[in-house]
């Protein structure tokens, strides 16, 4: 019985020394695949490579795809790319008419594009559309409001969407109807939207400091007909129309859009993105 105790002790020795080798190259392991860990931006970028690779005008990721962009997306923090709440980008002057909007870009192909908008408090991105895009958006800090818009097609037939207000006014208007108007703070879900619905039409308002992190699949082409397309909006009970009916208590989810050349209310400046940058294999 002291023979086998002792042998039990020694192999136990034994084995708290290999176990406690074993343990310290497990993490020596570990600390070096921390150091190998690709930036997030980094994973962002090859994850559009391949989410998009073969996007053009009306193409929409397939659900798994959008699931893992949505989610590398849910990942990204400020500092990832490089931004602080207290930044010059994200302060006024009271020389400026209007609150000016700084554009981050970090990378553009034919395929998609990735890009930041600081926006100082107050600041606004008016009424726009993304004709044939998917965008992913992902508010990395700050409280923004949101009013995005779909177009109406499914109205029966005697049911016109689309008017001239008056003799005066030569640009249409089209009937949309209100997707989502609400703040958002972060940590929030990335928001996406489509070709054709999800509130492909967009305005963001800036009620604190706040930073958008845009994806868009495929970016803008004014070749390709892509073309960014801004809008005045008006409340549905400002026109009658004949033949067009809406329940009352509908009526507030509806407007009108009417295309505007003229920006006064707009200045976006394009600045150097000094985050961790893109590696292209």
């Amino acid at each position: 019985m002291g023979i086998d105790k002792a042998l039990a002790e020694r192999k136990g020795r034994e084995f708290c020394g290999i176990s406690r080798e074993t343990i310290a190259s497990s993490n020596s392991r570990r600390n070096r695949r921390r150091q190998r860990k690709k930036p997030p931006v980094q994973m962002l970028f090859e994850t559009c490579k391949v989410v998009f690779a073969s996007a053009g005008t009306g193409f929409v990721p397939p659900p798994q795809d959008i699931d893992k962009l949505r989610s590398v997306l849910d990942g990204i923090r400020p500092e990832d790319v490089g931004l602080r709440p207290d930044m010059p980008y994200f302060r006024t002057s009271a020389t400026q008419r209007v609150p000016r909007i700084q554009y981050l870009h970090i990378y553009e192909c034919e395929k998609f594009s990735m890009g930041i908008f600081c926006l100082p408090p107050s600041g606004v991105i008016p009424l726009h559309n993304h004709p044939g895009m998917t965008v992913f958006s992902k508010l990395l800090f700050g409280t923004m409001h949101i009013k995005s818009y779909d177009w109406v097609v499914d109205m029966p037939p005697e049911s016109p969407n689309i008017i001239n207000p008056s003799e005066s006014q030569t640009r249409e208007m089209r009937l949309a109807k209100v997707k989502v108007d609400a703040d958002f703070t972060a940590p929030c879900n990335p928001s996406i939207l489509y070709p054709e619905d999800g509130g492909n039409m967009h305005c963001f308002t800036a009620v604190t400091a706040c930073a958008v992190l845009d994806v868009l699949g495929p970016p803008y082409s004014d070749t390709e007909g892509r073309h960014c397309t801004y809008y005045h909006n008006f409340p549905f009970s400002n026109f009658s129309v004949d033949g067009l009916s809406i329940p009352e208590e509908e009526k507030s989810a509806y407007e009108w859009l009417q295309e505007r050349e003229e920006l006064e209310d707009l200045e976006v400046n394009g600045k150097m993105y000094n985050g961790p940058k893109i590696v292209e294999s």
